[in-house]
C-alpha cells in the first residue's frame, strides 16, 4: 500500500516532492510535499464535513486566496515560506476548492431537476 501511495499521490497532485519542502516521519519523507499534504487533508476534511456544513461560495473562494498569494510571492520574490505555512495554506485551498466543486455539483443537479420537472408539468 505504501509503495502505491508514494507512486501515485505525487502524480495525482502534480507534486514536486522536494525533500526540503516535505514532512518527514522517523527520517522518511512523506509521499507529498507540505502544501500538497495540506491540500489532501483539506479535500478529505471538506468531504467529511460537507453533509453537515458546506461553506458559501464567497467563503470558499476566499479560502483559495492564501495559497495563491503565498505561492505567488514565493515565485516572484526570494521569500520562502515554511512548511507549516504551506500546510495551512494548502489545507484552506483544498477545503475551498472541494467546497466549490460540491456547490457546483449541487447546482447542476438542481438545475437538471428543475428542467426535468418543467418537462413533466
Amino acid at each position: 500500500m505504501a509503495a502505491w501511495l508514494y507512486r501515485w499521490l505525487p502524480i495525482v497532485f502534480g507534486c514536486h516532492c522536494r525533500e526540503d519542502r516535505s514532512f518527514h516521519i522517523r527520517g522518511k519523507r512523506l509521499p507529498l510535499c507540505a502544501r500538497c499534504t495540506g491540500e489532501l487533508a483539506g479535500i478529505l476534511g471538506c468531504l467529511l464535513t460537507a453533509p453537515f456544513l458546506l461553506p458559501s461560495v464567497p467563503l470558499a473562494l476566499g479560502l483559495l486566496i492564501p495559497m495563491v498569494l503565498d505561492g505567488g510571492v514565493q515565485a516572484l520574490t526570494p521569500y520562502e515560506s515554511g512548511n507549516l505555512r504551506r500546510l495551512v495554506t494548502g489545507l484552506l485551498f483544498g477545503y475551498g476548492l472541494t467546497a466549490l466543486f460540491l456547490c457546483s455539483t449541487v447546482w447542476v443537479f438542481r438545475f437538471g431537476m428543475d428542467i426535468g420537472a418543467s418537462l413533466i408539468a
